[in-house]
């Protein structure tokens, strides 16, 4: 996970193990526990930051035997009652742990009672609050203005709205500022990285607003970092600390830097028109350079006076390459050896071993890795748009173990129910350019189909899709559906001619009577 590789960063660094406990909401003993586990792996710290975040969550996390011993899961049960009990007046630990080894005699002694209820958080210890310092490249400060600047479509004439991305850096008050086309985490991780090239390096902590791009669940002593962001910090060397939901004294003088932009930006570009968001940044970037040289008040220097005098040379260094933005997501392997990443609508495949297995994906804009119990399994290149991306050697088909997916097993079960099944099956399995193993799923799916279906409809959108020679699961859902309706018409039709009067009726006289 991305918090051990930021507590990597922070211990590196010279940071105390209590302040990293602060500074990333954690429990002090989880950050000793952590810095012990780095120590004594072999690996070293420098080449633990290397390995991706699967590798190195499996490898420093791999579980507590304690956690998993029986006495536990009894004991975890109590939890509840002991902490009410423990607000109750001259009740103690020990009374309490009197009773519980009086119940439970193979319980735990008082040590471990002891240690497991502190592990409940049941009787927090005092914190201090201490004010802000701001030292020279340790924050930058991030946020979104609220209000949103402009530029006119050429093809259709319309306004675009674009949000503007603003940063300072507190012990100098230098600022950057750049419009987005959203919020969403793609833009905002490309705002930031633009702001690292523009300062030219980097500092140790990002303070973001609590948005969405930056923090999944905002909580005053423990927000949920975003997982993107949290990569970013790793690649960069910076730890995210997100400001204080409800607390605008956390983000105030980033606040002041948004009013100033919208007096020496916004106003100053009121009544210039722009018709890209390449000429709208260039207009900003110009205005912003104006506001950072211009001298501030009670000062004799500017902030860029101030910035390349005081701060610049404190930010670590750039790294060597870009970052590449990592999305992850938990993936179950088919029958058919794949994984099917629905932003893709594509299938990566997997070897045939981890059939039914859940696997986390790990994806960039390059590269979709596949990882099983923190060791990687599967490599491809990214691709969009519906297809497979697979490797022979994945494909159950060369393992005796699976011989009962097969394409004979999936025509024998067809020709059972119908001959005009089995031919469909037969033609289907046919196209050789195609794995078999693709189109087991289809196959399962084609079988469940004919057991909902009325036999008439479902052969004949068999013989429909045999004459067209659309061998697909699809092709026969959109018959089916056509068929049922022609059917309904049918028998309206013939409902109709039922209540009719037949023309050669024995009372009905015809035209030559009348003559």
């Amino acid at each position: 996970m991305s918090k051990i590789k930021q507590i990597i960063q922070l211990h590196k660094a010279g940071i105390s193990n209590r302040s990293i406990a602060i500074q990333l909401g954690i429990n002090k003993e989880t950050v000793n526990n952590y810095i012990r586990k780095l120590k004594e792996d072999s690996f070293g710290m420098d080449s633990l930051l290397k390995l991706d975040e699967p590798v190195l969550e499996h490898r420093l996390c791999a579980g507590s035997p304690a956690y998993t011993d029986i006495r536990f899961e009894e004991f975890r049960q109590l939890l509840p009652y002991l902490g009410k009990e423990l607000k109750r007046k001259h009740v103690t630990r020990y009374l309490l742990w009197q009773e519980y080894i009086a119940q439970h005699p193979g319980g735990y002694r008082y040590t471990q009672f002891s240690y497991h209820l502190s592990q409940y958080n049941l009787t927090p210890e005092p914190t201090t609050i201490l004010a802000d310092t701001y030292i020279p490249g340790e924050k930058l400060f991030v946020d979104f203005a609220g209000d949103t600047l402009a530029y006119v479509d050429r093809e259709t004439g319309k306004m675009v709205n674009v949000q503007v991305f603003v940063a300072c850096l507190p012990c100098t008050d230098y600022s950057y500022a750049i419009c987005v086309p959203s919020q969403r985490s793609e833009d905002f991780i490309y705002a930031i990285e633009q702001c690292l090239l523009s300062f030219g390096g980097v500092p140790r902590i990002l303070v973001p607003d609590n948005l969405k791009a930056a923090v999944i669940k905002s909580d005053r002593y423990e927000p949920e970092i975003n997982h993107t962001l949290e990569d970013m910090g790793n690649h960069y060397g910076f730890v995210v600390i997100p400001a204080r939901p409800r607390k605008p004294k956390d983000k105030s003088l980033v606040e002041d830097q948004v009013r100033l932009i919208y007096r020496r930006v916004y106003a100053k570009l009121r009544n210039q028109t722009f018709f890209s968001i390449e000429e709208l940044n260039q207009a900003v970037s110009e205005k912003v350079k104006e506001h950072n040289q211009t001298r501030m008040q009670q000062r004799t220097y500017s902030r860029e006076e101030h910035f390349l005098a005081e701060e610049k040379e404190t930010l670590k260094p750039l790294p060597a390459t870009r970052f590449e933005m990592k999305c992850y997501t938990e993936l179950q392997v088919s029958p058919n050896c794949c994984v099917y990443l629905g932003r893709d609508k594509h299938y990566y495949s997997v070897p045939y071993q981890h059939i039914g297995r859940k696997v986390k994906v790990m994806y960039t804009r390059t590269l979709v890795k596949i990882y099983l119990d923190g060791e990687i399994i599967a490599s491809h290149p990214r691709k969009t748009g519906f297809g497979y991306t697979t490797q022979q050697a994945h494909l159950a088909s060369n393992s005796n173990a699976y011989k009962e997916r097969s394409p004979a097993y999936y025509i024998n079960r067809s020709k059972q129910v119908s001959s005009i099944l089995g031919t469909f099956m037969e033609n289907m399995f046919s196209n050789t350019a195609t794995p078999p193993e693709f189109h087991y799923k289809s196959c399962d799916g084609i079988l469940q189909l004919q057991r909902k279906t009325p036999p008439d409809i479902f052969e004949y959108a068999c013989r429909i899709a045999l004459e067209n020679k659309a061998y697909k699961y699809g092709t026969l859902v959109n018959l089916i559906r056509k068929g049922k309706t022609l059917m309904d018409e049918y028998e309206e039709c013939m409902m109709n001619n039922n209540n009719r009067v037949p023309d050669n009726h024995e009372n009905i006289r015809g035209a030559g009577y009348y003559k």
